[in-house]
């Protein structure tokens, strides 16, 4: 599962990447974690749609990443396939479970997805997963990973924001033992690429350029 406990979780930020709970209210809360790799942004790409081969074996429902998997399409799946049970009889189909649901896919620079990850799952919340790559200095690749949950939840908004970012960071720093691990980097970081840019736009501004009848 997303979430074991806050204890693990508070020793996650440790590690040599930046995490931090940039947002939190009454009923939601947004995480921010980032890391910087020796990598190329396209390569980090094709590593980062693959999560089996870097999402943590605790955060699943079947216990092995190697059954999740991610079509980085519009409304394409990321997804996990369940283990079929002793005793299941022949023809039933494999179950599966939906991790999120892709918004936007550019490669290389954003991928977006919108999910209740692990226990939230079981709540009437949602949350919105935005990852940003941009070029760093020296052919480097800088990760910007950030989620927004929001919606009633049975868990107390500090602890489970704290949880949910600790296991967040957990995951990027799997992507990023890829290519050998986060290194130190000041690059600043990037915007999402072809995306809406963060902020709280008003009612108007949302609405600008829309036909009053829109």
């Amino acid at each position: 599962m997303i979430i074991r406990t806050v204890a693990i979780a508070t020793a996650l930020l440790a590690a040599p990447a930046a995490a931090e709970v940039v947002e939190q209210t009454d009923n939601g809360f947004a995480t921010r974690d980032t890391a910087t790799v020796d990598a190329a942004p396209y390569d980090v790409w094709q590593a980062l749609i693959a999560p089996a081969r870097w999402w943590n074996d605790g955060h699943t429902w079947s216990g092995e990443a190697d059954n999740m998997f991610l079509s980085a399409q519009g409304g394409g799946c990321f997804c996990e396939l369940l283990p079929v049970r002793d005793g299941t009889p022949e023809g039933v189909r494999r179950g599966s479970a939906m991790h999120m649901m892709v918004l936007q896919a550019d490669p290389p620079s954003a991928l977006r997805m919108r999910g209740a990850l692990g226990p939230l799952q079981s709540e009437p919340v949602d949350g919105v997963l935005t990852v940003t790559l941009a070029p760093a200095d020296d052919g480097a690749t800088r990760m910007v990973w950030e989620y927004v949950v929001g919606g009633h939840m049975r868990f107390k908004v500090p602890e489970i924001a704290r949880a949910v970012d600790g296991v967040m960071s957990q995951q990027l720093r799997g992507l990023a033992g890829l290519f050998g691990g986060p290194v130190a980097r000041t690059d600043p970081a990037p915007e999402p690429a072809a995306l809406p840019a963060p902020g709280r736009p008003s009612v108007s501004e949302a609405f600008e350029g829309l036909d009053e009848g829109g």
